[in-house]
């Protein structure tokens, strides 16, 4: 690995990344802790969803000892973009919106009643004409003359007994659709669980028995008379059958009974053969996949590599990181085949520690949120149960990902709101674990003391204006073209500076750059460029005599172009100069070296490397000149990365605190980090932070928004415009009395009146589809409880979510 200026330590020493140190195997496999602070698991739970709208989710607790190859085999299914797929199962359907409860009870007491009523109208002749349906289909003998004349014979008797059981069935059946009985039984019975399911159907069964052999229900005549009919009556003669026929009609009637009560389940749970019904686990489930038989290699004929890697899973001396950069390792092998044999000897002599990161640590020292290495996702929270979240997000897991930081991030929230804590951290986390998975450059960015994670998961901490601080960083960017250096540092300098032109100040420090660079070979240091920027006549008298004895012709007509420019009007030339006086402070003493011996870090290095860098800035004491760094730090960032030519690595910029960092040139370069495979994540404090003009290009050049609860009015109503409407259904209900015209109605209504204290009315209901913002800017100010946010996602490939309430866990 080519490691040129990705160190920076100040001295000589500082122009190599550590040599890869290889650590002993674990000796046991990686544990899942309890959630605390601590090291993390590489082996997470199954992702469990609330069984029921409404209800309240499981807690998600650590599967204990869950081994590595238990999580390898975990599925992870593609979701919507944001879904947490690790062991991902769908919801349930929607249910439709039932009838309550008290609507319900008396539904089905009145279908009761009623089909009692109707039965003992039957039962005692009430109903005319009840036997002409019989009659056009049995003898005529059989019956006596006229419509309602009984049976004569005892055919036609037999027969009524089996019609009036065929009648009651029919009338049951219709009772209970009706009622809504089997609503009724799943609310009240069903739901409540074991053993009070199978009690309700043990005690309905002994009801229903009681009845039978009462012969109050017409269930043991009817089945003797239709068995008498097929085998003839003579079967009778024999008690053994009428025993037989009896025990088949009593285990008839408690045969749905024990479906519905599911009391073979019960019985398995106690005796221990089967796992208890709702005890709100979930086991991993055993893949039916080999993923960890490593199937790529053995499918490209390296076996023993293969078994090798499978033995060193299933025995737990490799953790979640060793697979994930194994399997990026490979990959990249595939495309270079020269690189095949290589990585399989590695394999075979190292086992899950070939092809290390190049610092030689395979995980961080610990972790604070849930990672799925495999898929480089980071669970920073789950859609809470809110009617603006569509059904099937309800309950799941929410995570981020490089497919969703490739189009950048901006997050808006107040001091508090947990933006650091519960985003930033979780992300540069993940960013740091795809790091030294070799598949990911991260840059993390924020005040001093800021929670971005410890010195040792990172690979260079840069701690400007501290002098106990082992990195430098280069200003200028690590290139040695005077115009690109001159154009992001005037970006850093005065971008945020609406009325000046920062191609002017970019024109101004090219003057005065390409001379130095040729009379020196290095770009000026702060105090230098502060003198030149001055006009200070001992630094450009000393440049110009420089310049004559080198004979370096042309860069004299620079800044001889530059002389005859100094203090007209409109020359960005002092303003630059204050904003250098920011960096030329004695806390910055020995920072920002460029001479011959200084190897100051460059951002140059992330696009070439799998690095894990942290800047400490000093904003307590240095506010301004804390700012001015994050806006050259984010200017490198988007010119370096959308200049580089290979995109294997994906490279990401966090900035804690990006108030007064984001310029027009770099809003336009955000919009072109997705393209190189590289992103941004923004926090800021209040879209106010960002001049008034770039509000709307900033909003529509980052992909994915984060509103934390207690922002402003003002900062939600530029995300609901930034997030759209949509289509939705709306009810109009309106009441009107009702003004009766006969005398005895209007007395009804006058009683009603009296006794209600309301008039009568009737509701006429309207039904229409109207457009509607997704998220006011009062809900987004007012609405989102303490803990949440709503983020709006989208992916690199064009994919989008919808805003969403999250409860952030992160």
């Amino acid at each position: 690995m080519d490691d040129d200026g990705t160190r920076g330590v100040r001295g000589s020493s500082a122009d190599r990344v550590p040599g890869p140190v290889l650590p002993p195997p674990p000796t046991t496999p990686p544990r899942v802790p309890a959630p605390a602070a601590g090291p993390r698991p590489a082996a997470t739970p199954v992702e469990q969803r609330p069984t029921r709208p409404g209800s309240a989710s499981p807690a998600e607790q650590p599967v204990p000892g869950a081994p590595v190859d238990a999580w390898l085999r975990t599925p992870r299914p593609p979701q919507e973009p944001g879904v947490w797929r690790y062991g991902y199962t769908p919801p349930p359907p929607e249910e439709p919106e039932g009838v309550s409860n008290r609507s319900l009870l008396v539904g089905a007491l009145i279908s009761l009643l009623s089909a009692l009523l109707l039965w003992s109208l039957w039962r005692n002749g009430y109903l005319p004409y009840r036997l002409v349906p019989l009659k056009l289909f049995t003898p005529g003998e059989w019956w006596n003359p006229g419509t309602s004349g009984g049976p004569r014979t005892i055919e036609g008797s037999d027969a009524l007994t089996v019609y009036e059981a065929i009648l009651f069935g029919l009338l049951a059946y219709g009772c209970g659709r009706i009622g809504n009985f089997s609503e009724l039984f799943r609310r009240h019975v069903a739901d409540r669980g074991q053993p009070f399911l199978a009690l309700a159907a043990a005690a309905a069964a002994g009801l229903t028995q009681l009845l039978v052999w009462k012969e109050a229900l017409p269930v043991v005549r009817p089945v003797l008379v239709l068995v008498a009919s097929v085998a003839g009556g003579e079967i009778y003669q024999s008690q053994t059958v009428v025993n037989v026929i009896y025990a088949v009609i009593a285990a008839a009637v408690l045969y749905p009974y024990a479906r519905l009560g599911r009391w073979r389940e019960l019985i398995a749970a106690r005796r221990g053969t089967a796992a208890p019904a709702g005890d709100g686990t979930a086991a991993t489930p055993a893949a039916a996949t080999s993923a960890d038989q490593w199937p790529e290699l053995r499918t490209a004929g390296w076996t023993d590599a293969a078994d090798t890697l499978t033995a060193e899973v299933r025995t737990g001396r490799m953790n979640d990181v060793d697979v994930a950069r194994l399997r990026h390792a490979w990959a990249l092998a595939t495309r270079r085949p020269d690189r095949l044999a290589p990585l399989a000897e590695a394999v075979l002599r190292t086992g899950g520690a070939a092809a290390l990161h190049p610092s030689g640590h395979r995980d961080l020292p610990r972790r604070g949120a849930r990672h799925d290495v495999l898929t480089g996702q980071v669970r920073i929270g789950r859609c809470a149960d809110d009617p603006h979240n569509p059904y099937v997000r309800r309950g799941t897991g929410l995570a981020l990902e490089p497919a969703l930081l490739g189009t950048s991030l901006l997050a808006v929230g107040p001091p508090g709101a947990g933006k650091t804590a519960r985003l930033i951290r979780p992300v540069v986390e993940a960013l740091a674990l795809r790091a030294l998975a070799g598949q990911a450059a991260v840059l993390a960015v924020g005040g001093a003391g800021a929670p971005l994670g410890p010195d040792d998961a990172f690979d260079v901490v840069v701690r400007l204006g501290h002098p106990g601080s082992a990195h430098d960083i280069d200003l200028y960017g690590g290139t040695t073209d005077p115009d690109e250096a001159a154009a992001v540092l005037a970006e850093g300098l005065v971008g945020d500076v609406g009325s000046l032109d920062s191609r002017r100040a970019a024109t101004v420090l090219a003057q005065l750059l390409g001379p130095y660079r040729a009379a020196h070979g290095h770009f000026p240091s702060v105090p230098e460029l502060r003198e030149l920027l001055d006009g200070t006549p001992a630094a450009l008298a000393g440049l110009r005599a420089s310049l004559e004895a080198a004979g370096h012709h042309g860069m004299l007509r620079e800044l001889d172009a530059r002389s005859r420019q100094a203090g007209g009007p409109g020359d960005p030339a002092p303003a630059l100069a204050d904003r250098v006086a920011l960096l030329d402070r004695p806390a910055f003493t020995g920072f920002f070296a460029t001479g011959p011996d200084a190897r100051p870090f460059s951002l140059r290095a992330l696009g070439q490397h799998p690095l894990r860098v942290r800047v400490d800035l000093p904003e307590r004491g240095h506010a301004e000149a804390s700012r001015l760094l994050t806006r050259l730090l984010l200017a490198q960032f988007t010119a370096i990365t959308a200049a580089r030519t290979d995109t294997t690595l994906f490279a990401c910029l966090v900035l804690d605190d990006a108030t007064h960092a984001v310029t027009a040139e770099t809003v336009r370069g955000i919009r072109r980090l997705r393209s190189v495979n590289a992103g941004a994540v923004l926090a800021l404090r209040t879209v106010d932070d960002v001049p008034e003009p770039l509000h709307t290009p900033l909003l529509g050049a980052v992909g994915c928004t984060a509103a934390f609860s207690g922002i402003t009015t003002w900062d939600g109503k530029r995300f609901a415009e930034a997030w759209g409407k949509e289509w939705v259904e709306t009810r109009e209900v309106a009441q009107h009395t009702v003004f009766a015209d006969q005398p005895f109605t209007r007395a009804l209504h006058a009683l009603r009146k009296l006794v209600t204290g309301k008039a009568v009315t009737t509701d006429a209901v309207t039904v229409r589809q109207v457009e509607r913002e997704r998220w006011s800017a009062s809900e987004l100010a007012y609405a989102v409880p303490a803990g949440h946010a709503v983020i709006r996602l989208a992916t690199v490939e064009g994919e989008h979510a919808p805003p969403l309430l999250v409860h952030l866990d992160g």
